[in-house]
C-alpha cells in the first residue's frame, strides 16, 4: 500500500494547529505538530466580528501551514472551525482567506464549522486512541478551549456530550480583567461556570465516569505546573495521571498569579498569560464536580485529542 498523507488543522478561539500524519497502512505516523497562538476570537464575544488584527494574525499563519503542507507532500488537508468562527459578522472573509492559502489542494479546502456534536466525537476519538491499559471506561472527556469546553462520555463510543460557551478567552474577557484577578471577578466567573456545569449535567451524567481525561492548552498548562516542569515537556505532560489536589492546587496558583509571575514560568507560552486563569478556573470547578458526583479523585491529560481525530476521519 502506498503511504496516504493527511494535514488536519484545528482553528479555535484562541490557537490554530496542524497536524501532518502520513498513513502507510501499519498505523499513523506522525510527521509534523505545529500550533500557533493568534487569538482569532479577540473580543468577538462582544463585537460578533472578527477583528481585523485577529483575522490577519491567523491568516499568516494559515498561509505558513499550507506551505508545510505542500513541503511535505500532503494529499488531503481538512481544515477544522471551532466556536470563534461560527457566528462572526465577517466569516466569509476568513473563508475566503483560507480557500485561497490552499487553493494548491482544490477548491473545498475551507474553514469547516462542525457540529458541536462532530467536534465531540472527533476530540473523544482523538484522545482516546492513545490511552493506556490502565485507563478505565467509561471516560469523560474534557475539552477546554477559548470560547468553548466540551464535555463527553462514552467507552468504545461517544454516549453523551454538550459544547458549553464557556472557555478561557471567552470568560478572561467577561470577567477577568484585574491582574490578578479580585474575588469578586473570580466569583462572577463561577456563576457562569456552574450555571454552565448544572446544564451539561442534564445532558451528561457525571456520575457515571471511571476515568477524567483533560485535553488542550489550559488543561496541559496546568499539568506542567503540576509536574513542577521548568520548560514545556510533551512527552512528560501527555498521559501524565495527577490527583484532584494536584489540579485543584495548580489551578489557584496559576489562577492567583499576577499575569508577570505567569510569564516568568518557563513552560508558560506568551499567548496563555492573560487568559490561563480563566482556564484553571474551569477546570479547578470541572474537575472538584467530577470528583462530588462520581468519586473519581485523579485525572488524566492528554496531547492527543481533535487534531488525531480529525487525522483518523481522513484515514
Amino acid at each position: 500500500m502506498s503511504e496516504r498523507r493527511v494535514a488536519a488543522i484545528d482553528c479555535g478561539t484562541n490557537s490554530i494547529r496542524l497536524l501532518v500524519a502520513a498513513d502507510g497502512g501499519s498505523g499513523l505516523t506522525y510527521l509534523a505538530r505545529r500550533s500557533e497562538i493568534v487569538r482569532l476570537g479577540q473580543g468577538i464575544d462582544v463585537s460578533g466580528r472578527i477583528a481585523d488584527a485577529a483575522m490577519q494574525r491567523t491568516l499568516l499563519v494559515t498561509r505558513e501551514y499550507a506551505q508545510l503542507c505542500r513541503e511535505y507532500d500532503v494529499d488531503t488537508v481538512r481544515f477544522v472551525a471551532t466556536s470563534a468562527s461560527r457566528d462572526a459578522a465577517n466569516a466569509d472573509e476568513f473563508t475566503d482567506g483560507v480557500r485561497r492559502a490552499f487553493a494548491a489542494f482544490g477548491d473545498d479546502v475551507v474553514p469547516e464549522v462542525v457540529s458541536g456534536l462532530e467536534e465531540a466525537a472527533l476530540s473523544f476519538a482523538g484522545a482516546t486512541a492513545g490511552l493506556g491499559a490502565e485507563a478505565r471506561a467509561p471516560y469523560l472527556v474534557v475539552d477546554l478551549g477559548g470560547g468553548s469546553t466540551e464535555l463527553v462520555r462514552g467507552s468504545q463510543d461517544v454516549e453523551q456530550s454538550i459544547s458549553l460557551d464557556i472557555g478561557s478567552v471567552r470568560l478572561s474577557e467577561r470577567h477577568l480583567r484585574s491582574d490578578p484577578p479580585t474575588q469578586a471577578e473570580i466569583d462572577a466567573a463561577l456563576v457562569d461556570i456552574d450555571a454552565a456545569l448544572d446544564e451539561a449535567e442534564a445532558a451528561v451524567d457525571l456520575s457515571q465516569v471511571a476515568t477524567l481525561v483533560g485535553l488542550a492548552g489550559s488543561i496541559t498548562t496546568v499539568t506542567a505546573h503540576a509536574l513542577g516542569l521548568s520548560a514545556y515537556d510533551s512527552s512528560r505532560i501527555h498521559g501524565a495521571c495527577l490527583t484532584s489536589e494536584q489540579v485543584i492546587g495548580s489551578c489557584d496558583a496559576v489562577l492567583g498569579a499576577t499575569r508577570a509571575e505567569r510569564g516568568a514560568m518557563g513552560f508558560m507560552h506568551p499567548g496563555r498569560v492573560d487568559v490561563i486563569g480563566a482556564g484553571a478556573l474551569i477546570w479547578r470547578t470541572i474537575v472538584e464536580r467530577v470528583r462530588e458526583r462520581a468519586g473519581v479523585t485523579t485525572c488524566v491529560t492528554s496531547e492527543s485529542d481533535i487534531l488525531d481525530g480529525i487525522a483518523m476521519s481522513m484515514l
